[in-house]
């Protein structure tokens, strides 16, 4: 009984292992030319400067609100340190964006 059992796992084994190197190269096939030409119209031409700083700003505001609301103090408790954090989020959201797409 232990034999047929442990025959079993190993068949499932090598089935699954199998259907995966069949899916990688239904992937590497198939996907990766269809996404290659996505990226190649779409992204190549990046985002400049002036639709960094316009997806950052609200991406900052987002996160600015969220933290207000986690932290406790609601929108208006230290508001000081909030447009510091704001400002700070901003800029580096601005350049990475920019950098990155």
């Amino acid at each position: 009984m232990s034999n047929s059992t442990s025959s079993n796992k190993l068949i499932y084994t090598i089935i699954s292992v199998i259907g995966l190197i069949v899916v990688a190269f239904f992937i590497y096939y198939i996907v990766m030319p269809v996404s290659a030409e996505f990226i190649t119209t779409y992204i190549s031409p990046g985002v400049g400067f002036k639709s960094a700083s316009v997806i950052s700003f609200f991406v900052s505001i987002a996160m600015i609100v969220l933290f207000a609301l986690a932290g406790g103090d609601g929108l208006i408790g230290e508001v000081q340190y909030m447009f510091g954090a704001f400002f700070t989020i901003f800029f580096t959201f601005w350049l990475l964006i920019a950098w990155i797409f």
